[in-house]
């Protein structure tokens, strides 16, 4: 008898991790159609670094999705969650912020000014954070 609460909830969890991967898995295909629909009307109007830039964009953030998806379909099978696709997610997340700053910082800037010292100081972050979880991902695979 006292199982039969258990399963129904079980059940429910798993229906849970089902719908909002299905749901993640369209906002990553509709990711990508309006990312390729976007670059081709940047393309279109001569902006290509602008289009360059966007599909990048666009594609890394498909990434993290699709690395969620993962995420979730794993934990769906094995009933725990790890850390190491979140940590995959982190280095994509921080590789696609440093990507659009230095694609948007391509204008000639002065080294003294505050903006350039803004950028300095979050790529520099950014860089950190990669380390971080690059080492967090090499001690996990040790383990």
């Amino acid at each position: 008898m006292e199982r039969f609460p258990t399963s129904l909830l079980e059940r429910i969890e798993a229906s849970i991790y089902l719908a909002a991967g299905y749901i993640l898995s369209l906002a990553a295909a509709a990711l990508l159609g309006f990312a390729v629909w976007e670059a081709i009307g940047l393309f279109s109007s001569q902006n290509l670094a602008g289009a360059i830039v966007r599909l990048l964009d666009r594609v890394l953030l498909a990434l993290m999705i699709a690395e969620i998806i993962y995420t979730v379909a794993r934990f769906s099978r094995e009933g725990h969650l790890e850390a190491e696709p979140f940590l995959v997610v982190g280095v994509i997340a921080a590789v696609r912020r440093m990507l659009v700053i230095t694609a948007e910082s391509t204008v000639e800037m002065s080294l003294d000014s505050a903006h350039f010292l803004a950028v300095l100081a979050e790529l520099g972050l950014l860089s950190l954070a990669i380390v971080c979880f690059a080492f967090a991902i090499f001690l996990i695979r040790r383990r």
